[in-house]
């Protein structure tokens, strides 16, 4: 029990949903009493909680925020930066910004998961841009160029340039980038948020050795992806 408790301690609630948590329950609140108090019929009233009740806790479920820190040394490692599954590993050729082939590395996340999005790398974020796009399934490969997405450049302490891809997915219609250019960044800061199912592409310098398989689980900076070169 002692322990249960100390792991619920550690999760909070993401600050995006707070006030749409907040005044959704005030909402259910107001609308159940209604129905309780002021319709004889009660069929209406369960139908409602039964209904809007799971719903609330889905939400709640998806904007919880677990508090971690990786523990170990951070130099010249790739930590994943959100919740999911690995849906690519290949070398592929980046044509926006670098124009040569690099490593490329896709969590997919789905509505159960955690949608706070953190750090992969220490470093100094050298720009942010946001791109309007398309909304295909985030897992689909064209996802990653045509989707609504914001890219963060992230220079490594020792010169590497790591670019990290916020997607949106079918179902997700906002994303939320907190990095800002030239400020300093470090693994366990919160880069973002992603409402709803959607993908965080990290593109890597070709040299960089992945220790992640295809369809492996990720925790969000915890899991270690790849060894930078």
């Amino acid at each position: 029990m002692g322990e249960k408790i100390k792991k619920l301690k550690k999760i909070r609630i993401h600050r995006e949903g707070t006030n749409e948590l907040t005044l959704s329950l005030i909402a259910f609140c107001i609308i159940a009493f209604v129905l309780w108090f002021f319709v004889d019929n009660k069929i209406p009233f369960w139908a409602f909680v039964v209904i809007f009740g799971p719903a609330w806790l889905m939400a709640l479920n998806f904007y919880r925020c677990p508090i971690r820190y990786f523990n170990g040394d951070t130099e010249k490692l790739v930590v994943a930066p959100a919740d999911g599954k690995i849906v690519v590993i290949e070398e592929t050729e980046e044509t926006e910004y670098f124009h040569d082939k690099r490593l490329m590395i896709s969590i997919f996340m789905s509505p159960l998961n955690v949608h706070a999005n953190w750090f992969p790398v220490d470093g100094k974020i050298k720009f942010v841009h946001h791109q309007n796009g398309n909304y295909h399934k985030a897992w689909l490969p064209k996802a990653s160029e045509e989707n609504e997405h914001a890219d963060i450049m992230i220079e490594t302490p020792d010169g590497q340039d790591v670019l990290v891809r916020q997607i949106a997915g079918a179902m997700a219609r906002r994303i939320v980038t907190y990095a800002k250019p030239n400020e300093e960044c470090y693994i366990d800061e919160h880069l973002g948020f992603i409402k709803l199912g959607s993908r965080v592409d990290v593109y890597l310098p070709l040299g960089s050795k992945p220790v992640v398989t295809m369809g492996q689980p990720t925790t969000g900076d915890q899991t270690v992806i790849a060894k930078l070169k």
